[in-house]
């Protein structure tokens, strides 16, 4: 079979180890994690990688023609309402909750054969691999262990003793997962206009009454949600965060339901739905009137995850685009050999590694932060929003791009690239728009203090980039500054249009700066590959150019096998 792929002129790579091809991921995670850990995880990672190169990703084409469907009343008619899964979904729930407990990795000291707590990353790596198959089922996943994150840092202790023993089961007969329930119709970001409400009755039991207008997961066991308590505070201070159980103690189910789920353009696989709230049991988590603050340690966390899917997406798409260019002859050559095509290559591939850095560096500044390392917290809430943005901005230009390279297979649904490219636009959606999480960007920097953090650990990255050209070394130097000088005037004078333009260029240099720093540290021709795409990334997406002008890599950036590479071979178009 593999023989007839080569030989056939419409290259598939279906089948293929999406780990063992990547060599650059396989550095990486030698680099940024313990040798014990690296070596322990490295089969699970084999295996993941085949997983999602084979089965996973039949699966997931199955699960994204055959959407959720909501059955109202059982075929007696009873009213009974329950989402209906495909089989292909609920086979890739086992995959994801059974056999590597992505949900409960950060919150379970005894998982996958490890003894121990697993550094952030490697939840991460693994659901890296996993969404270059499927994204939908990463949403619940995401939620599910956001949603335990916040019960333990704010539950009460009864609260945690009751319900985390179900949120952190590996068995998906028994596990409970989570979802938030935030939007209304009139209160999107604006989470002062929340309207649904909070009253105590009789026995001194919250409920809930009102309108949610998307929530994703809405069958779940559990489920946090923002409302308004009874005689509260207006606006912001008068939201407070609850815990929602689907079902009650006597076995039947909560006082609310789901009016219908959403036709949407990606995630497909996934149910996303109305609630009605009709005096629903929940419990209070947490301070009254802090709501929000408390609800956003949840959507930090799931900001992150959401800039790992979009990163994902990104690898999937230019690896499908890479092997394309590598097998697909024309006019008597392969793409690949093809100026234009390495071009285009290129430019697929460094907002794919940008976005690859910058999951590890915030993974890196996540463990930190929870150890309670110094300033690793205002580190984290600058790099949260910073890859949130922009990662998820770049997976819809890069899905779409690689699309192209594939020509007019690449427009049909049977193939890998339709479906990367409808789900890569919800990344900029959910969990805030680009706007609003540009804005958080400003706001770490006026709150937490987190321009001077993020600016001496990108300097200690220079500071330990041994082998980087003394030329490239300074033109990251004064690109930085630049760009941090700007994003401190900028959030001085409160100039909020220029947001995303502060978010974007703090964003490319720090991951052009991490991107060295790896390169130094990495071996062959991985490292020289690494240290290209880190100059690429300031020639391309820092530096002014003229659009008349071919741009190329100084050649006093260039390190000494950057240079004894250019004496080897006449020098390609960058």
């Amino acid at each position: 079979m593999t023989e007839l792929r080569k030989s056939h002129p419409v290259p598939d790579r279906q089948g293929r180890s999406l780990y063992s091809d990547d060599v650059q991921l396989q550095q990486l995670l030698q680099l940024y994690l313990p040798a014990a850990v690296c070596k322990h995880i490295e089969p699970l990672l084999q295996e993941m990688g085949q997983l999602a190169g084979g089965r996973l990703d039949e699966l997931a084409a199955l699960a994204d023609r055959n959407p959720p469907e909501l059955q109202y009343r059982s075929r007696s008619g009873q009213d009974a309402q329950r989402i209906l899964k495909h089989p292909a979904y609920v086979e890739m729930e086992q995959i994801a909750w059974n056999r590597f407990g992505l949900s409960v990795l950060s919150h379970r000291q005894d998982v996958l054969g490890w003894q121990g707590q697993l550094p952030p990353l490697v939840k991460y790596a693994l659901t890296y691999l996993f969404v270059q198959a499927e994204f939908g089922l990463c949403c619940p996943l995401s939620m599910t262990d956001s949603l335990t994150r916040t019960l333990k840092k704010f539950g009460s202790k009864e609260l945690v003793e009751r319900y985390l023993p179900r949120l952190i089961d590996t068995d998906v007969e028994h596990m409970a997962q989570g979802a938030m329930f935030m939007t209304e119709q009139a209160a999107g970001s604006d989470i002062a206009n929340t309207e649904t409400h909070a009253s105590q009755d009789a026995n001194g039991q919250w409920r809930l009454y009102g309108d949610k207008w998307f929530c994703s997961n809405p069958d779940a066991e559990f489920a946090m949600v923002l409302a308004r308590m009874e005689g509260g505070a207006a606006g912001m201070k008068g939201v407070s965060l609850f815990l929602l159980p689907r079902d009650l103690d006597d076995g039947s189910h909560n006082h609310y339901r789901i009016v219908r789920l959403k036709d949407k353009l990606g995630t497909r696989s996934m149910a996303s739905g109305e609630i009605r709230l009709e005096g629903a049991i929940a419990y209070l988590v947490g301070e009254p009137g802090r709501g929000f603050v408390q609800m956003a340690d949840m959507v930090n966390n799931s900001r992150l995850s959401n800039g790992v899917r979009s990163s994902g997406m990104m690898r999937r798409a230019v690896a499908e685009a890479e092997y394309i260019a590598q097998e697909r002859h024309a006019f008597g050559k392969a793409l690949q050999d093809m100026p234009l095509m390495q071009r285009q290559l290129d430019k697929l591939r460094v907002p794919t590694e940008q976005a690859r850095t910058m999951v590890f560096q915030t993974a890196s500044a996540l463990q930190r932060s929870d150890a309670g390392e110094p300033n690793a917290y205002a580190l984290l809430r600058i790099l949260t929003p910073m890859i949130k943005f922009r990662a998820c901005r770049d997976a819809r230009k890069v899905t779409g791009d690689a699309m192209e390279v594939r020509g007019g297979c690449g427009y049909i649904e049977e193939w890998s690239d339709p479906r990367l490219l409808r789900d890569a636009h919800l990344g900029s959606i959910w969990e805030g728009t680009s706007n609003i999480v540009a804005l958080d960007v400003l706001r770490a920097i006026r709150r937490e203090g987190s321009l001077p953090v993020l600016s001496e650990h990108c300097m200690a990255l220079l500071d330990d980039a041994h082998g980087i050209s003394p030329g490239f070394a300074a033109a990251l130097r004064k690109a930085f500054t630049r760009a941090a000088e700007w994003a401190g005037q900028t959030t001085e004078h409160s100039s909020e249009v220029l947001a995303r333009q502060v978010a974007s260029g703090l964003y490319h240099c720090t991951s052009a700066i991490a991107m060295a720093w790896e390169a130094c540290h990495m071996e062959g021709a991985a490292a020289q590959e690494r240290m290209r795409l880190a100059q690429l990334v300031l020639v391309h997406r820092v530096l002014p150019r003229d659009p008349l002008q071919q741009q190329v890599i100084p050649e006093e950036w260039l390190n000494r096998q950057q240079q004894a590479a250019l004496r080897a071979a006449a020098p390609a178009a960058v």
